[in-house]
């Protein structure tokens, strides 16, 4: 029980590292140091690609093990759901207020390291991501509805 609590909790803290990460993901716009730190042209990747920065892979391949690592992720999350829904209402709500506290205290410590300019930024991209989840929630709610009333 300890072992499956503890991967549990590992497994819904990595929303916080994707939320530090910049708007668009790897390879996307504003990702890694840019220009201003390696040269014009210079790219570094981040992140689970990390060890593949060595393979010299082309687009397509990364491309592939894009999508794999994507569908491990899913994986993963739809594992965790599983077995959270197992726990007791009791043991969820505090796994769930422990993991929140634990992302409130990474988005701070991190809006801290910034300069005011970016402190501004961050908290616009903080504020885009909480619409896209009270969005993402809606439609699920939406979705349990109406597959209540097919039945």
């Amino acid at each position: 029980m300890r072992k499956t609590l503890m991967a549990l909790m590992f497994a819904t803290a990595l929303p916080t590292v994707a939320m530090a990460a910049p708007e668009g993901g790897p390879g996307g716009p504003g990702f890694g140091p840019g220009p201003d730190f390696g040269g014009p042209g210079m790219h570094h990747e981040r992140g689970p690609r990390d060890g593949f920065a060595k393979l010299d892979l082309t687009p397509e391949q990364r491309e592939k093990i894009g999508q794999l690592m994507g569908q491990e992720r899913n994986i993963d999350r739809e594992v965790l759901h599983r077995y959270l829904e197992k726990l007791p209402a009791a043991d969820q709500k505090a796994m769930k207020d422990e993991i929140q506290a634990k992302h409130d205290k990474a988005r701070a410590d991190i809006r801290a390291v910034l300069n005011p300019t970016q402190q501004k930024q961050f908290d616009e991209m903080k504020k885009k991501q909480d619409e896209r989840r009270a969005e993402w929630k809606e439609f699920q709610e939406w979705k349990a509805q109406k597959g209540q009333k097919a039945q």
